[in-house]
């Protein structure tokens, strides 16, 4: 005569399991969440920053001189006595705006040059590539460097600088799926049916750049970020007062062993809004390609 074994605990380890399997899984990570969120905090302060900031950024107090954080003043104040979290506040759009104008810019020209070089080719193609590839070999830093340093104009000349200097590398990468994009079915009927380049263009084609346009402009944003933070900190595109995040670090930057939060809350700006732009961007590119996947 067998016995039979069984596990008493056994039922309610598969009630359990089964409980879990229809529990709702989290379909954005963790880490995608708190960038979503820094995000946030970003977009709350360009455009409202007044609701954000607890001092007026430009009032100084020199009886308030270098003092550490506390509940007053969040996050201490700068050798002036001016609080350091209302400045970096109120950089916020001179931080981001600058990055967003350069990434729509940049890919905007890239798109529209590039899907005209793939589609159409000729020598339209050969004399494009050819100033690209010479835009490509230009040192950029330096480059905004002597136009602002020498010329003059400021931030903005900044940015218009780095706009075109950021054109190439997507350029290329739209150029190359359009060309991979012409020899596909779709547009071959498209072709036959003769229908105008910029319906085919902007009607059938473009849709299916925009996971890598997406990922581009992301990427563009947090490149323009760290270039004109980097602009800034050299003293280029920014004048005295500024509350770029750029300038705040070099202007804190003497004062770090006395009150080091007035660097590294500018600091930390920069490179956490820099990573945030970079895995948001990233969870959009993955959704807007499972998309174009599925059909």
């Amino acid at each position: 005569m067998s016995t039979l074994l069984t596990d008493p605990a056994a039922p309610g380890r598969r009630q359990r399991a089964g409980l879990a399997s229809r529990l709702p899984r989290p379909r954005v990570p963790v880490v995608t969440l708190l960038a979503g969120l820094v995000l946030a905090a970003v977009v709350v302060c360009f455009l409202v920053p007044g609701l954000v900031e607890t001092h007026d950024p430009a009032r100084a107090d020199v009886t308030a001189r270098l003092e550490g954080p506390s509940a007053q003043h969040l996050a201490g104040t700068d050798s002036l006595g001016r609080d350091v979290f209302s400045r970096v506040v109120a950089g916020t759009r001179a931080a981001v705006g600058g990055p967003l104008v350069i990434a729509f810019g940049a890919i905007s020209i890239a798109t529209l040059l590039g899907m005209l070089m793939g589609y159409r080719r000729g020598w339209l193609d050969v004399v494009l590539s050819r100033a690209v590839d010479v835009l490509w070999a230009l040192p950029g830093l330096l480059i905004v460097i002597v136009v602002v340093g020498v010329i003059g104009g400021g931030y903005w000349a900044a940015v218009a600088v780095l706009i075109v200097l950021f054109v190439p590398e997507p350029l290329r990468l739209v150029r190359a799926a359009t060309i991979e994009q012409t020899v596909k079915p779709y547009i071959e009927a498209t072709r036959m049916l003769d229908l105008g380049t910029v319906r085919v263009l902007t009607r059938h084609l473009l849709p299916n750049l925009y996971p890598m346009l997406a990922a581009n402009f992301f990427l563009s944003f947090t490149y323009g970020i760290s270039a004109l933070a980097s602009l800034s900190f050299l003293g280029l595109g920014d004048g005295p007062g500024s509350t770029n995040w750029g300038r705040l670090l070099a202007e804190n930057r003497a004062d770090v062993f006395t009150n080091p939060w007035a660097a590294i809350v500018p600091a930390l700006a920069i490179i956490l809004t820099a990573v945030a732009v970079n895995l948001v961007g990233g969870a959009i590119y993955e959704r807007l390609a499972s998309r174009g996947s599925a059909r």
